[in-house]
């Protein structure tokens, strides 16, 4: 007995001395990178003349989604401005790669470069809505450009590393996995962010963020945080999306985005059952915006867009993507489900527009009337139609317990369609509620706050009458 429990026990520790080298053998060495592609990367340092305005104390500097200005904040006496960040060499002749929030507004530029020159750059242009900056310095001797990469390829779990400047420490290295891919964020419709655990911190802005190849993948822009540091979500632009941005910065000097010209959500469970879809994939058109491309090209509300350009749209955000990247004046494929069956538009791609905002209005509240699924209506007022530019529809006034709180509808909404039938009064919506299917999925279109809005709303089958046992 005691000969196999010295037998079990060698075993082990074979197995633990074997176990132990493969593991320490499978993580990667960051040190080529390191040495050879920190030559390329640059400090940059931006300042501003001040207007007269106090500077911004650290507490009214937004907690979610930061951007990395590293400004000292906390003095509330008027003085310059001054921004720090990364960025990196791209080409021999002296283009800087870095975000637009590290120069923007600033008048004049720095740039340090790894053997310690300091370097006034030209800002070449900027763009807002991907966060890109183009610089240029002249200067002899410039370090290697780095290698771009190609981000279709990456793997989530994949290692990555990044260079930069974190709190003015240069050159800093930090490294992680590529957490997830084609991120949207709030208010940043047109870069499918690579989301990485990275430590990223302010002064990273605009450094490289690298694959194992060398290759730059992205460039690093802004984190998920509460406390203003990194808390394991940070996010890079696709180089791809920042280099198609740098070619027409440089031949225009500012970027055109293609435009639809609609508004979209997701597709549900309920509402794919309500259109017909075999998968919650797609994105429904909830309103198409007039004089616009989607109205051109014979889009309408209630579309599920499938496929744009021969590419599958899963989720709402990534249309806008696809079409900003999509070149101003050429004609595309888009692919819709309409009553259940497939239609292939014809899309022209128009420039997107300076202002895409939808106008929001107030509704108020009436009289009540009372219907089956538990809400409270009225109809809409002249002077609400004009507020709101509906030709028609009912305004929500009470919701209680029943069919339409369940569909998500609230106090202040206007339906203005339900089962694809247009409504202007109430009496039509009474009508058209007592025709509805039980226990089927069917599209509402509603107006929250000027936005158009599609809910999917079911009525449950009615309980049969009990029978007397006999």
């Amino acid at each position: 007995m005691r000969l196999a429990r010295q037998v079990v026990r060698s075993a082990a520790i074979l197995c633990l001395a074997v176990v132990v080298p493969l593991a320490q053998a499978a993580l990667p060495d960051f040190t080529p990178l390191a040495e050879n592609q920190s030559k390329a990367v640059v400090n940059i340092s931006a300042s501003a003349k001040s207007k007269g305005r106090t500077m911004p104390n650290q507490q009214e500097v937004p907690e979610i989604f930061r951007r990395f200005f590293g400004e000292e904040f906390g003095s509330q006496a008027p003085r310059d401005r001054q921004s720090f960040g990364s960025g990196f060499i791209i080409s021999n002749d002296g283009y800087v790669l870095t975000n637009n929030h590290v120069v923007q507004g600033a008048d004049k530029v720095l740039v340090r470069l790894a053997d310690r020159r300091e370097l006034e750059a030209k800002v070449i242009g900027t763009d807002e809505r991907s966060d890109v900056a183009l610089l240029k310095i002249e200067a002899t001797d410039l370090p290697a450009a780095m290698t771009m990469g190609n981000p279709d390829l990456l793997k989530v779990g994949e290692w990555v590393m990044a260079i930069g400047s974190p709190f003015g420490f240069d050159y800093s290295v930090t490294a992680g996995i590529v957490s997830a891919k084609s991120r949207a964020l709030p208010n940043e419709s047109y870069v499918p962010f690579i989301q990485t655990d990275v430590a990223i911190n302010p002064g990273n802005s605009g450094g490289p963020l690298l694959n194992m190849n060398g290759e730059v993948i992205g460039i690093n822009s802004q984190i998920y945080s509460r406390s203003g540091g990194f808390m394991g979500l940070s996010f890079a632009i696709p180089i791809d999306v920042a280099m198609e941005v740098v070619e027409q910065l440089k031949t225009d000097g500012h970027v055109a985005r293609g435009y639809l010209g609609v508004v979209t959500q997701d597709i549900t469970r309920d509402l794919a059952e309500a259109y017909g879809l075999p998968k919650p994939a797609g994105a429904l058109v909830s309103k198409v915006l007039p004089g616009t491309p989607a109205e051109k090209a014979g889009l309408k509300d209630g579309d599920v867009i499938t496929r744009f350009n021969d590419k599958d749209i899963g989720l709402s955000s990534e249309l806008p993507q696809l079409i900003g990247r999509a070149k101003v004046g050429d004609k595309l494929p888009l692919e819709v489900v309409r009553d259940g069956k497939i239609k292939v538009l014809a899309f022209e791609v128009a420039p997107l527009p300076e202002d895409e905002d939808v106008a929001a209005a107030k509704v108020k509240s009436d009289k009540p009337d009372i219907n089956r699924l538990g809400i409270s209506i009225r109809d809409l007022n002249p002077q609400e139609k004009a507020q709101l530019k509906l030709e028609g529809g009912v305004v929500v006034l009470q919701v209680v317990e029943g069919a339409g709180a369940d569909a998500g509808l609230r106090p202040g909404d206007v339906i203005v369609a339900l089962n694809r039938k247009p409504l202007a009064t109430v009496q039509q919506f009474v009508e058209t509620a007592k025709a509805l299917p039980a226990g089927k999925a069917v599209p509402m279109s509603v107006s929250r706050r000027g936005q158009p809005l599609i809910l999917p709303l079911r009525l449950e089958a009615a309980e049969p009458a009990a029978k007397d046992k006999k």
